[in-house]
């Protein structure tokens, strides 16, 4: 499995510039399987953001559309959606051939009052690509590992989009680690860069992570950033160390 990352500095509160932005990068970027932006990666996260919700086959899921057509691969990133007079931090992966799910996101964050204008989303889900099971997750769910719980192999990998702010990197980059060390999986996050509308600074540290909790790849600036995940290699890491038949 072939994945891009874009490790974004989003512009505030500007979605058609961030669609276009990204849509530039995608058509330098080395082919891949995966393409992922950052959590909110049309608007930023925060203050505002849903003034700018969107109908759930708004323009962003019909660009998310164009893309995946154009260029032969998943997209994957999230925006804020309104769907039944509700509010949903809501993650998608969009087709090539036009089809998409959607993951909305658990656990928002109390700190930043997302918790008072996005409502909860209370379903797990895990999508297959290319033979991989892949479990998706948002920003502040990294925290919380029984959510994310891979209690019966159901997934090979862990994909985070965030807009995780650099005053906590630490725990960005424990946590991933933490998160693919105890789940037997790749971990992946895709965090944005740069300063926000309201000066919240980024520093990114987007990066794969292998089941060993060993850092792949990371990215520094605003970049791209492509990796090959091994799935056989997972297979046999997990034959050797089943370590999962004495979860609690």
């Amino acid at each position: 499995m072939v994945i891009t990352l874009f490790q974004q500095d989003i512009r505030w509160h500007a979605p058609e510039e961030n669609r276009r932005r990204v849509e530039a990068v995608l058509a330098a970027a080395p082919e891949s399987d995966i393409f992922v932006v950052p959590e909110t990666f049309t608007t930023g996260f925060g203050e505002g953001m849903t003034d700018l919700a969107e109908e759930p086959e708004g323009p962003t899921l019909q660009w998310a559309r164009r893309m995946a057509a154009e260029y032969d691969r998943l997209m994957v990133g999230t925006w804020i959606v309104q769907d039944e007079g509700r509010c949903y931090n809501r993650m998608h992966w969009v087709k090539p051939d036009g089809s998409y799910g959607t993951y909305d996101k658990a656990h928002t964050f109390r700190v930043s009052g997302e918790y008072d204008v996005i409502a909860r989303g209370r379903k797990r889900e895990v999508f297959e690509w290319h033979g991989w099971k892949i479990k998706p997750a948002i920003c502040y769910d990294l925290r919380f590992p029984k959510w994310l719980r891979n209690d019966n192999m159901d997934y090979d990998m862990l994909l985070v989009c965030a807009n995780w702010p650099g005053s906590r990197h630490e725990a960005w980059t424990t946590l991933l680690k933490a998160r693919a060390i105890e789940n037997l999986c790749y971990t992946v996050g895709c965090n944005r860069c740069g300063v926000d509308g309201v000066d919240g600074s980024y520093s990114g540290n987007s990066a794969a992570i292998d089941y060993k909790g060993l850092p792949m790849a990371e990215c520094t600036g605003e970049e791209t950033l492509t990796v090959t995940l091994d799935k056989e290699r997972l297979q046999i890491f997990r034959q050797h160390w089943p370590l999962y038949l004495d979860f609690d």
